[in-house]
């Protein structure tokens, strides 16, 4: 006896199958379009005269694009093709914002690299002719070190205890005019805060030049950085852990000093890292308050310094000097690699101090 076979069993399904898969390019195909796109844009540039190579660049972006957005649209479909244009747009900018700071690096390495040596590093200006070969930075390194050593020590504490209270204890009008008066410190330009201290601790309280004074000026400009991005990481951590630890008994000053910061701790320290990279490179309020100095000085609290900074504006300054430029050049390659020194620490140390699931 024969079993007969339901009307929906005996549907064609291989037209309703067809209709419902879509034709997808290979993964090799943003590849192959950007290799093409580099090739045209390199031809069309050569044959219309254009001698910038940023010209070049740009023509070949502007190229992928297209090609990107017409291959998709040919094979997968116009709204597959406007996803391909989105990720292909975010590439370009993505690229267009990278390509500037490897260059950026690349030219200075290959600058300052035949510079840098130990002589360079462990030496400073003291008897040298500025127009002459030999000399180092090492007086403006120390000094670095030192006055972002200084503004860190005073910015840090008062930008993490003001963020703190903030976000612990800020309810009322005075919380919000500390927020407005953080905002406003954000956007100070450098030579301010420079001008600031120069009328307040020189001119007003009648103490000397120093790197004292230009770390006041850099606390300023990095206290509040301190205080937005601490505020940010004490705002991540979970209500539940303030509310369990008051559950217990624990009181509020505890609470935040041992389960709040701890937890937040790693953000906090890659903020204060990140504001510490952004005043070292500051100029206008060193220059200020500092002045300048070919010796080494050790002591921060006496007498003019110099700094990485000033000291490569120095250098540079001299007009036909090649050894003032590779002077320069070379100390540029030290601050860089001092930055992202402390870039990579602060990774490391958010890394390290992250909250770990447990397994």
């Amino acid at each position: 006896m024969s079993t007969a076979t339901p009307v929906a069993d005996q549907a064609p399904l291989p037209q309703l199958h067809r209709r419902l898969t879509t034709a997808r390019l290979p993964r090799w195909a943003p590849a192959a379009t950007a290799v093409l796109a580099i090739a045209l844009g390199c031809a069309i540039g050569a044959g219309a005269g254009l001698r910038s190579h940023l010209q070049w660049g740009l023509l070949s972006a502007l190229l992928f694009v297209a090609i990107s957005y017409g291959a998709s649209a040919k094979v997968e479909g116009r709204r597959q093709a406007r996803d391909q244009l989105a990720t292909s747009l975010v590439w370009v900018a993505f690229i267009l914002a990278v390509v500037p700071l490897v260059s950026l690096i690349v030219y200075t390495i290959q600058q300052g690299a035949s510079v840098v040596n130990i002589d360079f590093l462990t030496h400073s200006m003291k008897g040298v002719y500025s127009s002459g070969p030999g000399g180092g930075l090492y007086h403006a390194l120390l000094g670095t070190i030192q006055q972002v050593g200084l503004a860190t020590a005073m910015a840090a504490p008062v930008g993490l205890l003001t963020a703190v209270y903030l976000v612990e204890y800020g309810r009322g009008r005075l919380a919000k005019v500390v927020t407005f008066f953080v905002d406003v410190m954000t956007g100070i330009p450098s030579i301010v805060a420079g001008l600031f201290i120069l009328s307040l601790w020189i001119l007003a309280l009648g103490f000397q030049y120093s790197g004292f004074a230009g770390s006041l000026a850099l606390a300023i400009l990095m206290m509040p950085v301190v205080v937005r991005s601490t505020e940010e990481m004490l705002k991540l951590v979970p209500n539940e852990l303030r509310e369990a630890s008051y559950a217990l008994g624990v009181p509020k000053w505890k609470t935040i000093l041992r389960i709040v910061i701890p937890t937040a701790i790693g953000g906090i320290a890659t903020g204060v890292m990140l504001a510490v990279a952004r005043i070292t490179g500051e100029t206008a309020p060193v220059l200020m308050l500092v002045f300048v100095s070919d010796s080494i000085n050790s002591n921060p609290f006496v007498g003019p310094q110099m700094n990485l900074p000033i000291y490569i504006w120095q250098q540079y300054a001299q007009v036909n000097n090649s050894f003032g430029y590779a002077r320069a050049w070379g100390a540029a390659l030290v601050l860089i690699a001092f930055v992202m020194g402390l870039n990579l620490i602060a990774r490391g140390i958010a890394r390290w101090r992250s909250p770990k699931s447990g397994h």
